[in-house]
């Protein structure tokens, strides 16, 4: 589900009342303007392509795999994805073991192993169990599908190093943070945890 802008405007209060450095974030950057994306089974299969390669690799590969695999209307097709071998996917650019990753996917959400028209009624811990049940699916790529997917404000992604980036930076720490420090520092953040790291990455890459 999309964000909700009166949720989203209750967010950017909350973040900038309850942490002055937060506040200084957000003026930094300005409007929360990150949008959801529908195709749940698209978002996945892109975070697939996209580990481990830049944007512009990434771009290209997705491309080439929405041609080969197009639904008609501008998605991949599951039912033509499960038709294809890993040398298939290899042919537009795929790694072989992207691909086994994106057949693994394919075949699990065929088998509703990974349910995606239910999997939004879970809270965040049990949706984060059922995708990395998928090879190549870890946690990180379970909770950008929760935030980037589902839409969820709640969502705290410890392990990016972007967000470690921006907290070490803005929050003036020597190193970078600990788990427990992170935690610590985004306790105010709750529960708009998912905002507040969005005005992180964002943040670096304003400055």
């Amino acid at each position: 589900m999309p964000f909700a802008a009166q949720h989203l405007k209750a967010g950017r209060l909350h973040l900038m009342k309850s942490d002055p450095t937060m506040k200084k974030i957000i003026k930094l950057v300005g409007p929360f303007t990150a949008r959801t994306k529908p195709d749940r089974f698209g978002a996945l299969v892109d975070a697939i392509v996209g580990q481990q390669i830049s944007i512009t690799a990434a771009a290209t590969i997705k491309g080439r795999l929405l041609e080969h695999v197009d639904n008609g209307k501008g998605r991949y097709c599951l039912e033509r994805l499960l038709e294809q071998e890993v040398e298939s996917l290899r042919e537009v650019g795929v790694s072989r073991q992207k691909a086994t990753y994106i057949l693994d996917l394919a075949d699990k959400v065929r088998s509703e192993a990974v349910d995606l028209k239910k999997i939004g009624r879970r809270d965040n811990e049990a949706v984060i169990e059922e995708l990395t049940q998928v090879k190549g699916v870890g946690v990180w790529t379970a909770q950008m599908f929760l935030i980037f997917s589902l839409g969820r404000l709640d969502v705290f992604p410890v392990d990016d190093l972007g967000i470690k980036n921006g907290i070490q930076k803005f929050y003036g720490l020597d190193d970078r943070p600990t788990v427990e420090q992170m935690r610590e520092i985004g306790e105010p953040w709750a529960p708009y945890e998912s905002m507040a790291s969005w005005y992180l990455w964002q943040g670096l890459a304003v400055e």
